[in-house]
């Protein structure tokens, strides 16, 4: 067993990382200053870990964070195309800065590999009818892209030039439990189930005929841990795409959607907003050639899972 430091892990994706490192019996180090993150989310785990309230733009509590680490899953970011744009200092102070500071103190303190959280934003909408394959150039339209490319990057230099075992994830539109509804920023599927829950009508920034790959929060977790396990000869230094490799609209979730809670609500319709790709879907070929990642909880299973655990909430 290891001893694992997820930043970020009050979040949405990393309380689920650490509930599944838990069960496999692994010793759990927890750094998030919950700017975003959710004491709630760790409640069921609080006596299993060893949580730290910190920033990661504060090099000297992410280098006693990672002290007698094994791995560190890299999750703790400002994950927000709008919130970027909004303020793209605080985008690359809690994205670049960030990321360079768990770098650095990694390398420092001996640890064997840092899996880190990227996202499908550094693609662009460039070549936009193809599914996105990692060896295309990027050509990210808004901060938040710019940072998590800046900081895989990093990652990538830091195995060249250190040896510090790197390996970036592309995360696509993951949804799932934990996922908070709440804020102006978050993600589309969570204001969607809570909007159908209300009563009342979602809204699609544009003519809801954009694509995203939605992938379920399972199918991320497992790819994260096989990440931090898979040989360094397949994986170290490289990016690869996480995602299911399908590929939906925003009409097409809401008929899902209105289906699963048998609820029959049409959305409302508004200006696009900037920063925003109109399609988006992954080859995920790489992942499953290199590290034997394979989706195995589907779009409409996910969906499931979902609006059950956001109905147990209400």
């Amino acid at each position: 067993m290891a001893h694992y430091l997820v930043t970020g892990g009050a979040g949405f994706i990393g309380s689920n990382l650490v509930e599944a490192l838990l069960l496999q019996g692994h010793t759990v180090r927890v750094l998030d200053n919950f700017s975003t993150g959710r004491r709630e989310n760790l409640v069921a785990f609080a006596d299993q870990i060893d949580l730290r309230e910190g920033d990661l733009t504060d090099f000297s509590t992410v280098a006693q964070a990672v002290e007698g680490v094994d791995i560190v899953l890299h999750q703790g970011a400002l994950a927000s195309v709008p919130r970027s744009v909004a303020d793209p200092l605080q985008s690359n102070a809690a994205n670049v800065t960030a990321t360079l500071h768990v770098l650095v103190a990694s390398r420092d303190a001996g640890v064997k590999r840092v899996v880190y959280a990227s996202s499908s934003s550094i693609y662009g909408d460039q070549e936009e009818e193809l599914a996105k394959i990692e060896t295309m150039t990027p050509g990210p339209i808004s901060p938040y892209g710019v940072a998590k490319l800046s900081s895989e990057s990093y990652c990538q230099v830091f195995y060249k030039v250190y040896g510090l075992e790197t390996v970036a994830l592309r995360y696509f539109n993951v949804f799932g439990a934990r996922q908070d509804p709440t804020s102006m920023y978050s993600a589309v599927i969570p204001l969607f189930i809570t909007a159908l829950m209300r009563g009342e009508s979602p809204t699609i920034y544009g003519d809801g005929e954009q694509t995203r790959d939605f992938t379920y929060v399972g199918n991320v977790v497992a790819g994260n841990l096989i990440a931090a396990t898979a040989p360094p000869e397949n994986v170290a230094g490289e990016v690869f795409n996480m995602a299911a490799g399908g590929q939906t609209s925003l009409n097409d979730l809401m008929d899902v959607l209105n289906e699963v809670m048998g609820t029959n609500i049409t959305p409302k319709y508004t200006d696009p907003r900037s920063g925003d790709i109109k399609h988006s879907r992954a080859d995920i070929s790489k992942a499953q050639k290199r590290m034997g990642y394979q989706p195995t909880i589907s779009f409409l299973e996910g969906i499931r899972h979902t609006v059950d655990w956001y109905r147990t909430q209400a």
